[in-house]
């Protein structure tokens, strides 16, 4: 069993920061691709970020140069910083990872709770 826990999300003005965290926990022999997707009211889910086991990332167009994906692995932890935040930015954001339970699994998707973020003045 995987559990992926978020926290960091809510209330800010235009401009502002926050820092999004995913914490894996249970049963895992190895974590692959981390990363974070959003969904605003009406829209689909999209890419926000990724991040690889070695530390490469991609992330979509509209958050480039505002928004760093990190992980840290002794932590099973994955953040997401946002700097410059636009009202555009409001949406869940839900946390994705890509891990394998055990040494006999492939690799399974976990999706987190999501954590509202709200940006307005």
């Amino acid at each position: 069993q995987v559990q992926l826990v978020e926290s960091g999300g809510g209330l800010v003005q235009p401009g502002g920061s926050l820092r999004l965290s995913c914490a894996a926990s249970g049963t895992i022999f190895r974590i692959n691709d981390m990363g974070w997707y959003r969904q605003a009211p009406g829209n689909q889910r999209e890419l926000v970020a990724r991040i690889t086991s070695g530390g490469n990332t991609n992330s979509a167009d509209s958050v480039k140069g505002r928004f760093t994906i990190s992980r840290d692995n002794a932590k099973k932890t994955v953040y997401l910083q946002m700097h410059s935040l636009k009202p555009e930015d409001t949406a869940v954001y839900y946390c994705n990872t890509l891990i394998v339970p055990n040494r006999r699994a492939t690799q399974r998707d976990y999706w987190g709770q999501g954590t509202q973020v709200t940006v307005s003045s």
